[in-house]
């Protein structure tokens, strides 16, 4: 089933400081700040929520269509995309902008300080949902505000059901603007803190929310995940990672088993525990598009974790 990825496709800059900041900021100057960090160890990642989920549901066998607003700078993504065999028909060059990208500096302990440029990201309300041919179901991820509303409405119009995703960028939204992405969505996926948020922002429990989907899907980290649906609440175990590395873009790892599974009709509780071993496979590599595995590996990770196979 083609699915449809609205959000951001970005270059994420980690720099790695060998102290800490305690040791360098004064806090009695704050308000002269003028501090600089030597960084001998940098690396530069392929991010962005749309390339991240794109990139883990093409290895699960999907057909992910990725819809996103890039820079001048995009030659390094459009290749890699290109050898994945990932479609970028629906990626838009903005002329005399960057991709956008965050720059993170990382101390000793684990203390982080990020600039983030939205660069082309602010032109997403360019791409129009009805330019994509032959989808059958959506996510809108985090992207520019006005493309994020634009493109909800657009799915709606067409009637293709889409995940509302709004990740970082819920609180650019008033409560009643993410009411209206939970009417029109057919899926909710937040965080524990968005979900938390989403209630404050609506005035809404979430138990009410999920009434007014198909499904809400609330990531628990550590704890796990949990699945509201039809009254119900589906509980699903966290899948123990080999090792604890990154957890730069799980939850764009989990949002691609969630898409994965209702475009293959899975049930929930076999969706969730798919997107929950994703989430794990993911947390145990640095970055959001360094894990790799095969259709067969994940099958046989989930018969390990859950005594079944998902397919």
């Amino acid at each position: 089933m083609r699915t449809l990825i609205c959000g951001s496709i970005a270059y994420d800059t980690i720099m790695v400081f060998r102290d800490r900041f305690k040791n360098h900021i004064l806090p009695d100057q704050l308000h002269i700040l003028n501090v600089a960090f030597l960084v001998p160890d940098m690396r530069r990642e392929f991010g962005g929520c749309a390339g991240n989920i794109a990139y883990t549901m093409n290895m699960l066998g999907g057909e992910p269509i990725v819809m996103a607003t890039v820079g001048d700078d995009y030659q390094p993504y459009d290749y890699r995309l290109k050898k994945l065999g990932i479609p970028q028909q629906h990626i838009r060059r903005i002329p005399n902008t960057f991709t956008a990208q965050a720059f993170i500096t990382t101390d000793l302990d684990d203390n982080q300080i990020t600039a983030f440029h939205p660069g082309a990201m602010n032109h997403s309300h360019e791409n129009h949902v009805h330019e994509a041919k032959d989808v059958k179901l959506g996510i809108i991820a985090p992207d520019g505000r006005e493309g994020m509303l634009q493109h909800a409405r657009e799915f709606h119009a067409a009637g293709v059901p889409f995940v509302f995703d709004p990740g970082q960028g819920l609180p650019m939204f008033s409560g009643e603007e993410l009411l209206e992405f939970v009417r029109m969505a057919s899926y909710v996926a937040v965080n524990d803190y968005e979900g938390r948020l989403l209630q404050d922002r609506t005035g809404r429990k979430l138990e009410e929310l999920a009434k007014m989907v198909r499904a809400l899907v609330v990531t628990l980290g550590a704890d796990g995940s949990l699945v509201c649906t039809n009254g119900q609440r589906i509980e699903i175990p966290c899948v123990k990672p080999d090792e604890v590395v990154d957890p730069t873009g799980c939850g764009d790892a989990y949002r691609a088993g969630l898409l994965y599974g209702i475009a293959a009709g899975l049930d929930w509780p076999t969706t969730g525990r798919l997107a929950s071993l994703l989430g794990a496979i993911k947390i145990a590599r640095r970055g959001g598009q360094n894990h790799l595995f095969t259709r067969e590996e994940i099958a046989q990770r989930y018969r390990e974790n859950f005594g079944t196979t998902p397919w």
